[in-house]
């Protein structure tokens, strides 16, 4: 017996950034699950809520009623990066909200997958500051999981999931492989049919990147994407500010 009513919450990752359909809009691990679960049940919808930028406690806010309104049997939870990577961390806080986003859904009938989050510094060297964040977060995912009886996608425990290719330019999204990746982790937790833990494989060694090659990498992703990121952040903006959620209602892929 599949599920009928999949809804996702979170920010970008699960918007679906950097991974696109031909169309150019944003596909992303979240859609890649609902087609995975669509043809197990007829009557299958599936909504996406999710808004880049987005902190847990606007997740919490903005999502999370609405979510629930949408009378899901399975839910996604995929947040906290965008809290980490900010300079003043409060782990309790953060851990706060997506628990009491658990419950909630949890509360309402629906079965429940988080995700933390992985190492971002084989991604990032300059994410150094934000490694410790994250550890700590992930512990406090895992326990929220275990407590309301979750299914985890545990992405810092598999290194594949740092593994720079499976990431765009950008350093904070995956690319398209990555986000099937993920996706595939989910149908592996869920015991969908032909899951498997292939998705956790890694790949063969990389050549090695000679330092002035680096060096010129590190230089182009500051200037087309960390340069940006501040400025948005020194004027207490968000690259989510206007945007609604991509599928905000209950629909049939």
């Amino acid at each position: 017996m599949g599920y009928r009513r999949y809804v996702a919450l979170g920010d970008s990752t699960t918007e679906g950034l950097e991974d696109r359909y031909p169309d150019g809009a944003y596909r992303g691990w979240a859609d890649r699950l609902a087609e995975l679960l669509a043809p197990l049940e007829p009557d299958f919808r599936y909504a996406n809520l999710a808004v880049r930028g987005k902190c847990a406690h606007q997740i919490r806010a903005d999502q999370l009623d609405a979510a629930i309104a949408l009378r899901p049997d399975l839910a996604s939870i995929l947040a906290g990066l965008n809290d980490v990577l900010r300079r003043t961390v409060d782990i309790d806080r953060i851990a706060g909200e997506i628990d009491a986003m658990a419950r909630g859904l949890r509360e309402a009938g629906a079965d429940l997958i988080v995700v933390t989050l992985p190492d971002p510094v084989r991604v990032n060297p300059l994410a150094r500051i934000a490694a410790r964040h994250v550890v700590a977060l992930n512990e406090r995912i895992r326990a929220i999981a275990a407590a309301h009886q979750g299914f985890v996608i545990d992405l810092e425990a598999h290194p594949v999931a740092s593994d720079p290719r499976l990431w765009h330019v950008d350093r904070l999204h995956g690319n398209p492989e990555g986000h099937r990746r993920i996706a595939a982790a989910a149908a592996e937790q869920l015991g969908l049919p032909g899951a498997d833990h292939s998705w956790a494989e890694g790949f063969p060694p990389a050549d090695a990147v000679r330092r002035h090659q680096r060096v010129i990498a590190h230089a182009v992703w500051a200037h087309v994407y960390l340069r940006p990121w501040l400025m948005r952040r020194l004027r207490g903006r968000s690259s989510g500010d206007g945007r609604m959620a991509k599928r905000p209602q209950l629909e049939a892929l």
